[in-house]
């Protein structure tokens, strides 16, 4: 049986964790304009996340579009709406199920593997000798990290985006028979500035928080090498959350601005 006192410890435990993701995410944005700017580490981040992953997005978002449309397409034809299908997913895609998806693809892979490899580090002591050394360690691991996540991400939901509108079509082309070119074109009229914009905006925000988190688990690892198992685990629970939590925030805050 669950006592109060135990609500309370996770509580306290919950909100202290909070705080010092807080505290590690004001660091971050403290060392970021502070120099030496680690350009050739981030590039190098940038690269390792945007090339390991492409594939796994690529499949991902293929495979949305395929089922998506074989889904939604027996209930349109039951209203003789089977022309609405290309604005229905193109929307649906690029607003919602896009970039909620691939983020949390990324967060699995992402996320992660930043809190694994940085907790091995913490553990085996490499980042203690950093510190030792004169290194700034968080500047070089951590900001490097988050900044790629958060610059990689948008890129790799747009790149899902595509496959999964390919995929889209091509069960329209095979299935009732119409051509990519009026498909494509049925998809652009449907998207407006207000699909694009919000969606955007929203991704950078799925990167950093996927950079943040698995960095932040990672950089405070405990318990020797299960720390790196719980760390590695905690990251992307604690990201796919963190995600449903900033798609709901942008999805009201995008309701409001384009009502005004």
């Amino acid at each position: 049986m669950i006592t109060s006192i135990q609500i309370g410890n996770s509580l306290k435990s919950f909100f202290s964790e909070i705080g010092e993701m807080s505290y590690f995410a004001g660091r971050f944005f403290k060392e970021l304009f502070t120099k030496p700017f680690e350009f050739k580490e981030l590039l190098r981040q940038c690269y390792n996340m945007g090339n390991r992953s492409l594939f796994l997005v690529g499949i991902t978002g293929f495979i949305l579009g395929l089922v998506f449309t074989l889904q939604s397409r027996p209930t349109l034809m039951e209203f003789g709406a089977q022309s609405w299908m290309p604005s229905m997913v193109s929307i649906s895609i690029v607003r919602e199920i896009g970039p909620v998806i691939i983020a949390l693809i990324c967060a699995g892979k992402i996320s992660s593997g930043i809190g694994a490899e940085l907790g091995s580090m913490r553990v085996t002591e490499q980042i203690d000798a950093m510190e030792v050394s004169g290194t700034n360690p968080f500047k070089y691991l951590v900001v490097t990290r988050i900044m790629a996540a958060t610059l990689m991400i948008p890129l790799l939901i747009i790149f899902g985006d595509a496959i999964a509108l390919f995929g889209s079509a091509l069960i329209e082309n095979l299935k009732g028979d119409v051509s990519f070119q009026l498909y494509f074109n049925k998809v652009f009229d449907a998207i407006e500035f207000s699909d694009i914009l919000p969606a955007t905006v929203k991704s950078f925000f799925f990167g950093f928080a996927i950079g943040l988190v698995g960095s932040f688990k990672g950089y405070n690892c405990t318990n020797g090498t299960v720390g790196v198992g719980e760390a590695s685990n905690s990251a992307v629970v604690y990201t796919s959350m963190l995600l449903f939590i900033i798609d709901f925030i942008a999805v009201f805050v995008s309701d409001i601005f384009f009502e005004l």
